[in-house]
């Protein structure tokens, strides 16, 4: 029995290392805090070291900013509230999914089948006909967090993560 622990704590090691070296890339998973090894409450410069990228995007202020990796993944934005990454948003990339495989580009029944019971279904504020799909988790150490899918009404045109109250807030800092 200690043979086969030893085992499991050495591959989980191993899987461990393997994660922190390759950052952030196209198939990093889309999670409710988080994308790969990018956890909402990091400061940016966490963030930077996690995803093994510079992070650019608008000056620093103390309300409300959006940065990006340098390179990649493309269309990937963090929002920053009080110095910390507090949302996530995947624009434009068909490649990133969330953990369940949900993308851009999915059906509502798509989103709808993937996570049975926990979306939330609104109107979109700007899209006639549009909708909002927002993943409501059931765990109790999660009820702060959301995924939040934006529809035209029939397909998944972006979608983000991250903490209540930011993840809904519909234009971002504005």
């Amino acid at each position: 029995m200690s043979i086969s622990i030893v085992t499991l704590a050495l591959s989980s090691l191993s899987v461990g290392i393997v994660i922190a070296q390759t950052g952030l890339t196209n198939q990093s998973k889309l999670f409710i805090n988080g994308i790969g090894t990018v956890r909402v409450g990091m400061t940016v410069s966490q963030a930077a070291k996690a995803a093994a990228t510079k992070l650019v995007g608008d000056s620093p202020n103390n309300s409300c900013y959006y940065v990006k990796p340098q390179n990649e993944p493309k269309n990937l934005l963090f929002m920053v509230t009080k110095g910390r990454i507090s949302r996530v948003d995947v624009r434009q990339n068909t490649q990133i999914t969330t953990l369940k495989g949900a993308k851009i580009g999915d059906t509502e029944a798509q989103i709808k089948s993937l996570y049975p019971g926990q979306i939330k279904v609104t109107p979109h504020k700007y899209v006639q006909g549009g909708h909002y799909l927002t993943f409501i988790p059931k765990d109790r150490a999660n009820q702060n967090y959301r995924v939040v899918f934006e529809t035209d009404g029939k397909r998944v045109t972006q979608f983000r993560s991250g903490k209540l109250p930011e993840v809904e807030f519909v234009e971002g800092c504005s």
